[in-house]
């Protein structure tokens, strides 16, 4: 087995390479957390990699048998979990924190059918569907770093509220790529959206059509916004670097969607990100807000994993 200490060195490479604004926001967590979210990182990046056929989230090209490539994925990760047998790097690193942490089966089987569906070019028809969606490539993640954080596995409200954030951060990503992802052939919009408004997947891209899809992505923004008041309530009852750490990522992608939300028609002219002295004001906002807990409040009408 390979060494803990050249897992996560390797995993450290991996996501300086991949994301700097995770790497970054990492920094925040207690060294041991931290550790163990460059780890999961780690999994979760060569997923999306093998999935999309790219290299650390760039030059992405469509796989040639994107069903055998997803039974690799599910072999590998089942090899990583249930045996001692040599796997690919990332495959252990999963291996080493779900050890550590008791991370649930069910979350990394629930991330495991996101790549599925992204594979089969799958489309939501539905709100429930968009969301479903959002919960397999991203609430499934927030509920493994809530694990990761130190979250007890048993505590699904915390989970839940954890999977909130996740949720809200896929619908912003969804809102600020929606223009750039339908020249590429995907699209994460309800049909029953898109036919509301007398438009088709083929006409997502076209200018004539802007103000409607900037009405679309107000929707996305407007839909977010109770997942994050959820997620804050969860985060309140973090430690306090991971609290922190939650808080500030919340505070930066909840920004991003308000900007898509913000500019309107002009918000795919170049791809809306937040500025380095934004986000330091943001951390900030966050810090303050660190200092006291929201209400807490039971979490009504908001879908639920539970029903994925």
């Amino acid at each position: 087995m390979t060494p803990r200490d050249q897992l996560v060195a390797d995993a450290r490479e991996s996501i300086s390479k991949g994301s700097q604004s995770f790497k970054s926001a990492s920094k925040l967590f207690a060294p041991d957390t931290r550790e163990r979210a460059w780890l999961l990182y780690s999994w979760c990046r060569s997923l999306d990699d093998l999935t999309d056929g790219q290299e650390l989230g760039h030059a992405g090209s469509q796989t040639a048998d994107p069903e055998a490539t997803q039974a690799r994925l599910r072999a590998l990760t089942a090899a990583a979990l249930d045996s001692e047998d040599p796997v690919p790097q990332p495959f252990a690193a999963l291996r080493q924190v779900a050890r550590e942490t008791g991370m649930p089966r069910e979350l990394i089987e629930d991330h495991l059918t996101g790549f599925a569906l992204d594979a089969q070019q799958w489309r939501p028809e539905s709100e429930a569907d968009l969301l479903r969606y959002c919960y397999h490539v991203a609430g499934s993640v927030g509920c493994m770093m809530a694990v990761v954080m130190g979250v007890d596995p048993d505590d699904h409200d915390t989970l839940d509220r954890a999977c909130d954030l996740g949720l809200a951060f896929q619908l912003a990503n969804i809102a600020r790529d929606v223009v750039p992802d339908a020249l590429v052939g995907r699209c994460y919009i309800p049909s029953q959206w898109l036919a509301e408004r007398g438009l088709s997947e083929a006409d997502i891209a076209a200018p004539s059509n802007r103000p409607a899809i900037a009405a679309i992505a107000r929707s996305l923004v407007a839909l977010s916004q109770p997942y994050r008041a959820s997620a804050r309530i969860g985060a309140a009852r973090l430690p306090g670097r991971s609290r922190l750490a939650v808080l500030a990522a919340d505070a930066i992608y909840g920004a991003i969607g308000e900007k898509v939300a913000r500019l309107g028609e002009d918000a795919w002219n170049q791809r809306v990100s937040i500025s380095k002295a934004g986000k330091a004001a943001l951390f900030v906002r966050a810090m303050v807000r660190g200092l006291s807990s929201p209400r807490e409040n039971p979490r009504q009408g908001l879908w639920t994993r539970h029903s994925s």
